[in-house]
């Protein structure tokens, strides 16, 4: 998920702290708290984000992967440019295994099923992306409905995306007619209000250690 919606408005970095799960010579994988930017956005103000207060501590830590502004969770930082570029093959080959947990409006027809439907920037209404059968890429996210709340009118959901556009999970679960709680861009006003945060939470990712070749996974309970 990308950052090309922070870049033109003026977002204020939260004073929760990024939690380390994992540590080695090479990487680290972090969790990131929600409404923290993954790298600066173009918007002078919002020059305070995870990789600049990351890099206080490790100062040869880069980005390889991202996360929105508004949701939390799991991160890969490489400390080497060879674990840079290999992770970065690793997610090209799409064999870097990750899932999200969100709550979204409504319950769900089906317990699981997979959402196949391209994705494009809205040019009318930037930064926001779109279901486009015309211009919009390949885009496709597998889910699984976890538990339902009858009394709230809400539903828990596992989300895996296979590919990684912008907003893709946000947008794909708004065409399948639920929305995220707490979604300020996407969900209509009563439902973004619902929740102080964005409900999206990136909980769990696996990968092939760079050097030892080893599988390693890695999980962060949703905080909501």
């Amino acid at each position: 998920m990308s950052n090309s919606t922070e870049e033109l408005a003026i977002l204020p970095a939260t004073s929760e702290p990024y939690q380390i799960v994992y540590e080695d010579d090479v990487l680290l994988v972090v969790n990131k708290p929600a409404q923290l930017l993954t790298v600066p956005g173009r918007h002078p103000q919002n020059q305070d984000c995870l990789i600049r207060r990351v890099q206080r501590e490790f100062p040869f830590a880069e980005v390889v992967h991202r996360l929105d502004y508004d949701t939390s969770g799991l991160l890969i930082l490489p400390l080497t440019k060879r674990v840079l570029s290999d992770i970065s093959k690793q997610f090209q080959a799409r064999s870097v295994q990750k899932h999200y947990i969100a709550v979204v409006e409504g319950k769900l027809a089906k317990a699981k099923g997979v959402i196949e439907l391209p994705l494009a920037a809205d040019e009318q209404k930037r930064p926001l992306y779109k279901v486009c059968p015309q211009q919009g890429k390949p885009s496709e996210t597998r889910y699984r409905l976890l538990s339902y709340n009858a009394a709230a009118n809400h539903s828990r959901v596992q989300l895996e995306p296979v590919t990684g556009r912008s907003h893709q999970l946000r947008v794909h679960m708004l065409a399948l007619g639920h929305p995220m709680l707490g979604d300020s861009l996407y969900a209509p006003g009563a439902i973004a209000a619902k929740s102080p945060r964005l409900m999206l939470h990136a909980e769990y990712i696996r990968f092939v250690h760079p050097l030892s070749r080893a599988v390693i996974e890695f999980s962060a309970p949703a905080p909501f």
